[in-house]
């Protein structure tokens, strides 16, 4: 087994202490169906971007970061299989080199395919679902340590399979579907209105393949982040979303206000490929502010404007905790736990100061608000919504324990946070 004494005991923000008696990454994949045989308690871990204790176990951490690379096209499936632990960074430039591209990227470049799938992280767009619609077909190793492939279109459970939560066994493998490469520009709008925003929700996020909007919750402070498909406005086309009576801005911008814009990808609308425009952060620097925490909620597309007007009221209770707000739309899947299953999203994200306190009172402040609309935490990020409203509101929760049950009965890769979460005992 190879040494594992470099893999870190905490989280990205170091908000989370692993409590795992062993850290390993093993090198093979038949290394890892000997640890995984021989745990009683096991969780895998990616790049260590979630703020809470999802990954956290009292067994054995395992990281599949040194498991061989892989990286097989298939051009007539338009699909590419790759190991569970590549970042979606390194897999883009690797895509872009043959000619082809995943269909979005999150903001952020620097995580990892198995862990984004898992928690169904997302970029935005109002046709585009969360990464994790992306799976075509998965490998995992499973809690007898036997390796198992599930495939959409073949196995009924697939669904449950893909935004797992890490619950039915570690990844080893992803296949995804691709699409040749394309050009995106993009362009960064400020001085949107609050009015503006509630009235013309819809139009905003149609203007272009996919929208951000970023806000502190004052009513004009909020700016767009246009990312616009070359082939589909034209090469000569006018930069998007002027009809909104908003300004486009004349120099480079970073999504939290003050910081330094050379972290971010290229902006006033010059062209270029889909991986280094779809993020919001390039892979050399450092995502985001760094020295952050992390919430996000999942309302309905029909509940967004009242959802959104609902943080507007508080805006000044939050505020002290807050960095920057980002609001983006996910097209509806059929993945079990993804929180945009069975309807059209928005997403309400939050990047907080690294002050657990205050943290806490303004994600006590906004899940106060956001309760009338069922909203759906990203399961990776920080939240305090009961279990019970939580499991609510997924439909095939039940469905999921089920297959957890039948997959892992001895409970291997549960752990405290899915037992508090989706009940998961």
């Amino acid at each position: 087994m190879q040494d594992s004494d470099g893999l870190e005991g905490a989280n990205w923000a170091g908000n989370v202490v692993f409590g795992a008696s062993q850290r390993v990454a093993p090198s093979s994949v038949e290394e890892l169906q000997e640890i995984v045989a021989a745990c009683d308690r096991a969780r895998p871990v990616g790049t260590r971007h979630s703020f809470n204790p999802i990954a956290d176990t009292v067994g054995m951490l395992i990281s599949t970061a040194r498991l061989p690379p892989v990286l097989r096209v298939d051009a007539a499936a338009r699909e590419v299989t790759v190991n569970a632990g590549v970042r979606y960074g390194d897999l883009a430039r690797e895509l872009q080199a043959r000619g082809w591209a995943l269909p979005n990227l999150g903001s952020l470049p620097h995580i990892s395919v198995a862990g984004a799938c898992a928690t169904a992280t997302h970029g935005s767009g109002d046709r585009n679902g969360n990464l994790a619609t992306s799976v075509v077909s998965l490998d995992l190793v499973t809690a007898n340590g036997e390796v198992v492939t599930v495939q959409r279109g073949v196995d009924g459970d697939f669904a449950g399979h893909v935004v797992a939560l890490g619950a039915l066994g570690v990844v080893v493998a992803v296949t995804l579907a691709i699409v040749p490469t394309f050009q995106v520009r993009q362009y960064v709008y400020q001085g949107l209105t609050r009015a503006a925003l509630l009235d013309r929700l819809d139009e905003i996020f149609a203007a272009a393949y996919s929208v951000s909007v970023f806000t502190t919750w004052r009513a004009e402070s909020s700016r767009l982040w246009v990312k616009q498909r070359v082939e589909e406005a034209g090469e000569t086309a006018a930069a998007p979303v002027e009809v909104l009576g908003v300004r486009a801005l004349d120099r480079p911008d970073h999504p939290v206000p003050g910081f330094d814009p050379v972290h971010t990808t290229q902006q006033l609308g010059v062209p270029g490929p889909w991986h280094e425009r779809l993020p919001h952060f390039r892979m050399g620097f450092t995502p985001s502010s760094g020295n952050e925490l992390q919430s996000e909620y999942f309302v309905s597309r029909a509940d967004a404007a009242a959802a959104i007007e609902s943080i507007f009221r508080i805006g000044d209770r939050i505020r002290p905790a807050l960095q920057v707000s980002e609001l983006r739309t996910i097209a509806a899947d059929d993945l079990w736990l993804s929180p945009a299953y069975g309807r059209d999203a928005v997403s309400l994200h939050f990047t907080w100061r690294p002050d657990e306190a205050a943290v806490a009172r303004a994600v006590a402040a906004v899940e106060r608000q956001l309760a009338p609309f069922q909203p759906r935490p990203h399961w990776g990020k920080v939240f305090a919504l009961p279990a019970e409203s939580i499991r609510a509101s997924y439909p095939r929760v039940a469905d999921f324990l089920a297959l957890a049950d039948r997959g892992d009965p001895t409970g291997v890769f549960r752990n405290p946070f899915l037992a508090a979460t989706v009940g998961l005992d």
